[in-house]
């Protein structure tokens, strides 16, 4: 499902927008075609033009639900509550986005679970953000149905509140744990830091965290559920993922002695560890398997939406102008290069099994920066050029 506001607007501003890499006298690009080689100064001048012209027709699309606190795609709605703390940093606000508890309850239940959660944590700088979930089921923060909800939220305060996209943080207490245990690995390149409080991880893996700061929290007397087990487990995969790649899978695992279901705000200190973090939208290695709600798109790779199954990995990593492809579970793979990735005024390489699959330059491309943009709704996922490859 996709948002039939900003994502409309986005779509109609991107195609009438003039081709170009300069600036004309009323500041629109203009004066190369599609098929022309950018230059790195063209390609940062055109980005930096088509993530300003995203926030202004964003901004006007989201103005509606901005001022009702409610989006609505489909059958379902969500309404949204937020309070800002702190002043404005210079390179934007945070977004806290905070899941409450609940679950498969009456609608009045999860209600007062909303409430509770929009007075429950308090960080120093940022946007708090609580959602109430579009349904009252065991899953209602991780349905299918959710995760457009979650990128809606993100662009209109980006747009709205100016939020910096790579300053975005996703937390949740119980059945909001529930929601982080899936949220955060299946949309792994949208946030900044994750934290989990009280939730049970059910079959969810946790490959995906690679790039993404992780924080499980639970009472050491949380039995119901064995969620107290079941988090000491995960604390010791996250372990022993960081063990063999040490580089990644930053984390801290809390079982708060004494304390069970409620672990009186100990777990607080979520906030300001994840604050200390920024995303990187161009990590050096990814590690990618598709969840129950599969993505077309992941930090520097891409997959035909017709191959993208619940299981298939693919492992990737980038060095100096190499790109070598560790597994690939698909027939195609699209990888998306700029400047900050490699240095595309000289040859890239992409190799898999000692093979090489491509060698040689990769223009800068307008279209690809607008077909980036348009896919993937945030300005942080511009990208320069594209290797398509066949395995």
């Amino acid at each position: 499902m996709k948002s039939t506001t900003s994502s409309l607007a986005l779509t109609v501003i991107l195609m009438t927008m003039t081709l170009g890499c300069g600036h004309s006298k009323n500041g629109t690009p203009s004066g190369c075609a599609d098929n022309k080689k950018l230059s790195l100064s063209q390609a940062e001048s055109y980005s930096s033009y088509l993530a300003s012209q995203w926030r202004d027709s964003v901004k006007t699309a989201t103005e509606k639900e901005f001022q009702a606190k409610e989006i609505s795609m489909g059958e379902y709605s969500m309404k949204i509550h937020w309070s800002v703390f702190g002043d404005a940093p210079s390179d934007g606000r945070s977004l806290f986005i905070s899941l409450h508890g609940g679950g498969g309850a009456p609608a009045e239940v999860n209600d007062q679970q909303w409430d509770n959660q929009k007075r429950l944590y308090k960080p120093e700088e940022g946007v708090y953000l609580c959602p109430r979930a579009i349904t009252n089921t065991w899953d209602l923060h991780f349905r299918p149905e959710s995760d457009d909800f979650y990128s809606e939220i993100i662009r209109m305060t980006v747009s709205q509140l100016d939020v910096n996209p790579d300053k975005v943080y996703l937390m949740g207490y119980s059945a909001g744990g529930d929601g982080v245990w899936r949220l955060a690995p299946r949309m792994a390149d949208t946030w900044a830091a994750a934290s989990m409080m009280a939730g049970h991880p059910g079959d969810v893996s946790l490959v995906n965290l690679r790039n993404l700061p992780f924080m499980i929290w639970c009472g050491a007397l949380d039995q119901a559920y064995e969620r107290n087990e079941r988090c000491t487990e995960r604390i010791a995969q996250m372990d022993s993922l960081h063990e063999k790649d040490p580089d990644g899978y930053v984390h801290e695992g809390h079982i708060v002695e004494g304390k069970s279901h409620w672990m009186d705000l100990q777990d607080a200190a979520a906030v300001p560890w994840m604050a200390k973090y920024k995303r990187n939208p161009r990590p050096d290695r990814i590690v990618w398997r598709q969840e129950e709600v599969v993505k077309q798109d992941f930090y520097w790779l891409g997959v035909k939406p017709e191959e993208a199954q619940r299981g298939k990995e693919v492992i990737a990593s980038i060095k100096g102008n190499t790109v070598t492809i560790e597994k690939c579970d698909y027939s195609s793979l699209t990888v998306y290069l700029d400047d900050r990735l490699v240095d595309l005024d000289k040859s890239v390489i992409i190799t898999r099994d000692g093979e090489i699959l491509f060698e040689g330059k990769v223009k800068r491309s307008p279209s690809v920066m607008r077909e980036t943009l348009r896919n993937r709704q945030d300005p942080s996922y511009i990208f320069y050029a594209e290797v398509e490859l066949s395995l």
